[in-house]
């Protein structure tokens, strides 16, 4: 039998899979299970018979390029529609500062490739999103956390620990953030402290990575003004900006894009080229014409609703099965609620007989890289029905009382 370790690259050796995939793994073996795991849109939600309509004009083969290899940047209506969105969320960019990209998870691998060698420090949230965890270590760069604030990343814990890090003689290159309806806490940083965070990067020349995938799902409690992107204020180049179609059209289009300084997405543009030469032409067209057509201005204020519905019916299950004892934040946008259980509970551990009581969830641990989220979990609500989200909150509770009575046993036993 060959051992195939000795093979891999030190990066391939750091390697490790994503814990929402592996749960994405047990909901396939049973149907039965009830899924607050993966933050997948509702397939409720998506726009079927406009995307029928546009598919068909467009498979009809009027125009050859539909299904041809494209340019590397991007379909450039596309990369036009998409300046345009930029500005309506007060960023101006052009198109020389855009790259589509398949999906963010590709944005966030370029920027990790392009900006960052073997141990380079990135600054985090504590949590933080672990799509960007996982690209930052394919790399081999080192992670420090940061702990957040009811409003977003603590300023004062960023430069202590940005201090002690290069007085250790480690080069910070990056801090990346997720400003709006964090995944997985929800929390949403607030305007002065975004402003502030610039002019942070600028005296200590660093880059920011805003990853902002949730904006345009905020709800009733939340302003337009308060999902101001931090790019939108950047005036010296400081923020690489990535968003997506993934949560507002669909997932499968894969369709995201890069809005930075022009010299950085021109290297992102060459190292695009390595991996898949150009995202889905098909992909990009269908996208394209969902704005033009209206499609896009359409679908956001029906999500807004649909998603908050949907995380009322969640706070209302977990107030009615918990009480107090468990806490979360709540969320005023995107997929997610943070929930922090009882602190005898190991969430990780307790996996296995949440599976067995018909529920999965994303243990705390996954989305630190400190070691820190033993007794925490993220719960999706996004695409659970609303009578799901009641019956899973009800097995989840099932599953704490189970797990805490396993664990107090022997202590009264003794």
């Amino acid at each position: 039998m060959i051992n195939y370790d000795q093979f891999l690259s030190r990066s391939a050796e750091q390697m490790r899979g994503s814990a929402i995939r592996k749960m994405g793994t047990v909901l396939a073996q049973s149907h039965e299970i009830i899924s607050f795991a993966p933050g997948y849109p509702s397939p409720e939600t998506f726009a079927w018979h406009e995307f029928a309509d546009i598919t068909r004009e467009l498979l009809s083969g009027a125009d050859g390029n539909v299904l041809q290899y494209g340019p590397t940047r991007g379909y450039k209506p596309l990369l036009e529609s998409i300046a345009a969105i930029m500005e309506q969320r007060g960023a101006r960019t052009s198109v020389d500062q855009l790259l589509i990209t398949t999906g963010s998870q590709q944005g966030l691998d370029l920027v990790a490739r392009v900006l960052l060698d073997p141990g380079d420090v990135v600054l985090v949230e504590l949590p933080t999103y672990t799509g960007a965890i996982t690209a930052f270590r394919n790399v081999q760069a080192a992670m420090v956390g940061v702990p957040q604030e009811e409003d977003g990343i603590d300023l004062a814990a960023l430069d202590a620990t940005y201090a002690r890090v290069t007085a250790e003689g480690r080069r910070v290159r990056l801090l990346y953030v997720v400003p709006n309806f964090q995944n997985p806490t929800g929390l949403l940083i607030g305007l002065d402290k975004r402003k502030r965070l610039l002019e942070w990067a600028d005296r200590r020349n660093i880059l920011i990575v805003e990853d902002d995938p949730y904006r345009e799902l905020y709800f009733d409690s939340v302003s337009e003004a308060e999902v101001r992107p931090i790019r939108a204020d950047d005036e010296h180049g400081r923020v690489i900006y990535l968003s997506s179609f993934s949560k507002t059209l669909a997932p499968g289009y894969r369709v995201a894009w890069i809005d930075g300084p022009a010299p950085l997405v021109g290297k992102f543009e060459i190292a695009k080229q390595a991996e898949d030469l150009c995202t889905g032409g098909l992909d990009q067209r269908v996208v394209y014409e969902a704005i033009r057509r209206g499609v896009l201005a359409r679908q956001i204020p029906k999500l807004r609703r649909y998603y908050q519905e949907k995380r009322d019916v969640m706070v209302d299950a977990l107030t009615q099965a918990f009480g107090s004892s468990v806490t979360w934040p709540t969320p005023r946008g995107g997929f997610f609620l943070w929930a922090t259980l009882p602190s005898v509970v190991n969430s990780d551990a307790m996996i296995t007989r949440a599976v067995e009581n018909g529920v999965i969830y994303v243990a705390g641990e996954a989305f630190f890289v400190n070691g820190e989220g033993r007794n925490l979990i993220r719960l999706a609500f996004s695409s659970a029905s609303k009578d799901q989200i009641r019956e899973g909150v009800a097995r989840l509770s099932k599953t704490v009382r189970e797990e805490i009575a396993a664990i107090e046993a022997p202590a009264s036993r003794g």
